[in-house]
């Protein structure tokens, strides 16, 4: 027989982890009752954005389904919502009028999310993202209109303004300070985020202060204005800008709240029969909203519910390890730093790497890390235990695994690694916990590790070190599979390869097709399978593939990038580099006619015109009368060159010429990622063709032939590839080699990327090695070219084009 009653308000993730934690230590005290505002079992909310973008489901991310309710024997009322609390007859009271009476009551109510209080927050299309069910109003709203405004630079607003992009909105982020994640990264690191994050097509208006969401005649969402007057036009409306705690429940009560539910180190309340945990909670003056605190709270109440009295929360101490939108970056403690404080500093933009240490008293007392995170839980662990670090100072940035027991670089972190170590800060897991699961019962997956510790089963940063775990303790028997084998997205099992198998042996010529014959989970697909599939497709079946244009990110839909502000760049052909004046007149007459802000030459050797507004766009194209350089595409970029020997005394080829003849052979060629060439009139290399997808230098006997090349975020420099003494030989192994890329590369897999999977020598032997091969690589890149138009000249003319392109404006 169960000896107490114990009423839990709040069906989400620190309720349910203090049951959890409670039927681990004494499963027959309670008999337990669960009240739930939502219709749905407890879930990962950290996995709201995964479920936005496409790549899971909300069955993928529930935490305990209803069996577990179950066979747990607990009570579970879905869809309820507690309106009262009878303290004195220890009773709670539903709105569909369920009474239940508690000898215990557990306040797990979270927090309201914030609206900002301007005229119109209350019209159609203004949300939040706070549930499963904004989630669903999100996915709804971009199914149905083009135009997105996040208002929040903060985690949960990055993450909103990347679901939407990834559904294939245009979406601009207002945030009222200077640098986004204000509260995690310091100035440096968050302009390193921004600077990606622009890269992906989101736009940032920054220190904006909303004054108004205006609305159109049927009360739908139109616009937003701002206190400087200005407006943005815009459909749906996300306000992303923090959240209060939900504390109306035990203030009708008379349950003291400050700022939250105010509780001591046992987690219980003024009433000492009635406990709180989570966002709800104010404990000594804090609120916490990050899920690892929340944990602890859990695993404190339910020690006191348990009766065992031995336990107490003495607040936490936090790190924030996210990645954002697909970026790592990490933060704990004092961060920003002070007069009494000295910072050790790596900043490599081009790598995008940057690391802030922050020592006080030779300890480390803070740490801000953006692309290379690998080592936040061990600065963590520093910054919590407070030890000196005097000792290791000469090695503190360049992570554990440079300090070994002998204190020598390259020792082994994992075996290293204490197992106090906690390596699952969402869960609270220590790696020792994680050995010992993987050693008693038999693991061999990441899934297995999940399933039985918890570890990386939350926001998911820790995977890779649980990879790293798993390997040091059965080696060779781990199951991690490499991107190969892994599935494209979480609406299919199969992996790229088999997807591109498919298409060509069963003939599939759409994007429909496609996902109806590999029986696709979601008949709508997500924003990482379908840009995936209608490139494959269309370099499958060149002419004969029906493209998919709202399969296409906003760019190559619009056929210009997007801006920081909602305005596009554009940035015509130039071929090779060589322009004329009238060409150069035009240009001009273009941009004082649209009175652009910024005419620039770019890194490529050509024109961008940018803050071009959108309707605006068919009409530059016109005026400009020049093809679209592609400058937005997933295609041929440019082919930069150098002067050479027409007017350079230390020319040894006709380099303009040769980037001229490459440029017209291959443009409009669509690829797996943006592909840039160079050529090179010399061996001193004055148009950067080394670190090129392709490079050409020119010598005195010929050509060198230069592949996999990368000047982006990581630089890769490009591995010589033949030795050719004709033009014409340049053309062809360069056509050859494109096209073995477009027909092996995985979608978004850069020309670098393919060769380490691949191997070097793959693409020698089917391009070098074998001439037959050759031409017909060759051929089949001919004729995928024969069937290309110039996006800009069909949106000009009076076509469906054009009124497909004018539906996109706002």
């Amino acid at each position: 027989m169960k000896t107490y009653k114990l009423v839990v308000v709040g069906n989400g993730m620190a309720g349910i982890r203090t049951i959890e934690e409670l039927l681990r230590l004494d499963p027959d005290l309670y008999d337990i009752t669960v009240f739930g505002s939502e219709p749905h079992p407890n879930y990962n909310r950290i996995l709201l954005s995964p479920v936005l973008t496409g790549e899971q489901t909300l069955q993928d991310i529930v935490l305990n389904d209803l069996d577990w309710y179950r066979e747990n024997n607990v009570t579970l009322h879905l869809n309820t919502s507690v309106i009262r609390i009878n303290r004195a007859r220890k009773e709670v009271v539903a709105s569909n009028g369920i009474t239940a009476n508690y000898d215990r009551l557990l306040l797990a109510t979270g927090s309201h999310p914030i609206i900002l209080p301007v005229p119109g927050h209350d019209l159609s299309g203004v949300i939040t993202f706070r549930d499963i069910r904004d989630v669903n109003l999100m996915i709804d709203a971009a199914s149905r209109v083009k135009h997105a405004v996040v208002i929040g630079g903060g985690l949960l607003g990055l993450e909103a303004a990347n679901g939407l992009a990834m559904r294939g909105m245009d979406v601009s982020v207002v945030h009222l300070g200077s640098s986004l994640l204000d509260r995690q990264l310091d100035g440096t690191a968050a302009a390193l985020l921004q600077k990606r994050l622009e890269d992906r097509g989101l736009a940032f208006l920054m220190q904006r202060q909303t004054q108004a969401i205006l609305g159109d005649v049927h009360g739908n969402v139109r616009a937003l204005r701002f206190q400087d007057g200005s407006e943005i036009n815009t459909a749906l409306v996300v306000m992303a800008v923090g959240i209060r705690p939900n504390t109306d429940l035990a203030a009708s009560a008379g349950i003291h709240t400050d700022r939250g539910i105010v509780v001591n180190d046992t987690l219980q309340t003024f009433d000492p029969s009635i406990y709180a945990v989570g966002e709800c909670v104010s404990h000594r003056g804090m609120a916490y909203g990050l899920v690892a605190p929340l944990f602890e709270q859990a695993k404190v109440a339910a020690n006191h519910l348990a009766m065992f009295g031995i336990s107490r929360y003495a607040g936490s101490t936090t790190s924030t390890k996210l990645k954002v939108t697909g970026i790592d970056v990490f933060s704990a403690g004092d961060f920003v730093g002070g007069s009494q404080t000295e910072a050790i500093t790596l900043a490599d933009p081009v790598g995008g790497v940057y690391k802030k240490l922050v020592i006080r008293d030779d300890k480390l007392v803070g740490a801000c890390l953006y692309g290379d995170t690998v080592d936040g839980a061990w600065y963590f662990r520093l910054i919590r235990e407070g030890k000196s670090i005097a000792q290791l100072r000469e090695h503190l940035m360049f992570g554990e695994g440079s300090i070994g027991d002998t204190g020598h670089a390259g020792e082994n972190s994992i075996a290293n690694m204490p197992d106090s170590t906690e390596v699952c800060g969402c869960n609270g897991v220590c790696k020792g916990t994680i050995v010992k699961a993987i050693r008693e019962q038999g693991l061999f997956t990441v899934d297995d590790v999940k399933k039985h510790t918890k570890a990386a089963s939350s926001c998911g940063s820790c995977a890779g070190l649980v990879e790293q775990i798993l390997i040091s303790c059965v080696g060779g028997a781990a199951d991690i599979k490499p991107k190969t084998e892994k599935p494209l997205c979480g609406c299919t099992e199969f992996t790229h390869g088999n997807i591109r198998k498919a298409i060509r042996e069963q003939h599939l010529t759409s994007v429909s097709d496609a996902m109806r014959f590999l029986e696709w989970r979601s008949s709508d697909g997500c924003a990482s399978c379908r840009p995936a599939l209608n490139y494959y497709v269309l370099s499958t079946w060149p002419g004969e593939a029906r493209d998919d244009s709202q399969s296409r990110l906003i760019n190559e839909r619009a056929h210009a990038n997007i801006q920081k502000d909602g305005t596009y760049s554009v940035v015509p052909r130039m071929w090779g580099g060589v322009t004329t004046p009238a060409q150069l007149r035009r240009i001009a007459d273009v941009a004082d006619k649209y009175k652009v802000p910024m005419v620039k030459v770019t890194g490529g050797q050509r024109i961008d015109l940018l803050g071009i507004r959108k309707d605006d766009l068919p009409a530059v194209w016109k005026d400009l009368d020049m093809p679209s350089g592609y400058a937005y595409g997933k295609s041929l970029r440019t082919v930069k060159t150098c002067v050479g020997k027409a007017f350079c005394r230390f020319g040894t080829q006709d380099s303009t010429g040769m980037g001229i003849a490459l440029e017209k052979e291959l443009a409009g060629m669509g690829s797996p990622h943006k592909v840039k060439l160079a050529v090179s009139g010399c061996p001193r290399n004055c148009a950067e063709s080394g670190i090129k997808d392709i490079g050409i230098i020119a010598v005195d006997s010929g050509w060198e032939l230069y592949v996999g090349g990368n000047g982006g975020i990581k630089t890769e420099v490009a591995q010589f590839f033949v030795k050719l003494q004709t033009a014409e030989e340049v053309l062809e192994h360069c056509g050859a080699f494109l096209q073995l890329y477009r027909e092996e590369a995985f979608y978004l897999e850069r020309t670098c990327h393919y060769l380490d999977r691949v191997g070097l020598e793959h693409a020698k032997a089917r391009v070098v090695g074998d001439a037959a091969n050759r031409a017909q690589l060759y051929a089949r890149l001919k004729f995928a070219l024969s069937f290309v138009k110039d996006p800009w000249a069909e949106r000009v003319a009076a076509s469906p084009a054009r009124r497909e392109f004018e539906t996109l404006s706002v």
